[in-house]
């Protein structure tokens, strides 16, 4: 095909196009005249793979040249090329001072229960985990601590979903793709419905079920979130923090299970 219609295969423009064979990103298509460049199919999945990493994964054009060197090299099975593609897009990283002894222990308590061995003890996500243990604890919600088994199985859940997904594919870089969007509009995706359901229930947990409006629906709304002094805390609270903590959370076991 001529780059106008890889263009138009991948809605990525030609100058694009052109940018990302200069740095290094696709390879050149093959000549089959003077000014004339054909691509094939690999360039149409490698452009994908690309442009997910640029647009969807917010990744520098050097950091997408670190990754495609590392994922490609020839020593790496696939898991390992996950792994390396999901820590590039990985916000969650050790804190600067070390976490509580008890915190982490808390954490590591978390990953014993639920079987996940192949995470070293000392791993920087577990570390990064008892930070967030931490915080609840400093903030008095021990109570969401408490939780952490269940939103533990719930994480569990959702990766194993996310792998499952990825096994249906049979292309490397069509995996690496789906992982990479995956991970980001999957979370963002996890977190919408969760906070959908947060409605649901405290609708009818807590107002009963002919109240039309609750008070996350109140928390949650555009309008209110400026409202100063006055908006609602509480219940509303505590679901944006164990929120953040279980979205954190959730990348994390993603990320784990990529790396088994």
């Amino acid at each position: 095909m001529r780059i106008g219609e890889l263009s138009a295969r991948t809605g990525v423009p030609v100058a694009t196009i052109k940018y990302y064979v200069r740095e290094g990103l696709v390879s050149g298509g093959e000549r089959t005249g003077h000014n004339q460049v054909r691509y094939g199919e690999e360039h149409v999945r490698r452009l994908r793979l690309v442009r997910s990493m640029v647009e969807t994964g917010a990744l520098p054009i050097a950091k997408v040249r670190e990754v495609l060197a590392e994922v490609e090299d020839p020593r790496r099975d696939l898991d390992s090329a996950l792994g390396v593609a999901s820590r590039a897009l990985s916000s969650h990283r050790a804190p600067a001072e070390e976490p509580d002894q008890a915190d982490l222990e808390t954490a590591r308590g978390i990953v014993r229960r639920r079987g996940w061995h192949r995470i070293p003890l000392d791993h920087e996500y577990l570390k990064a985990l008892a930070d967030v243990i931490g915080r609840l604890r400093l903030l008095g919600l021990a109570d969401l601590v408490e939780q952490e088994d269940r939103y533990a199985l719930a994480a569990e859940q959702v990766a194993e979903a996310d792998i499952r997904l990825l096994m249906q594919r049979e292309d490397r870089d069509e995996i690496l793709e789906t992982m990479i969007v995956g991970t980001v509009l999957g979370d963002a995706l996890f977190t919408t419905l969760r906070r959908i359901a947060q409605v649901e229930i405290s609708g009818r947990d807590i107002k009963g079920p002919d109240a039309n409006r609750t008070e996350h629906e109140d928390c949650l709304s555009t309008r209110d979130a400026d409202a100063g002094p006055s908006a609602p805390v509480g219940s509303c609270v505590h679901a944006q923090i164990a929120m953040s903590a279980l979205v954190g959370f959730r990348t994390v076991q993603v990320e784990w299970a990529v790396l088994r």
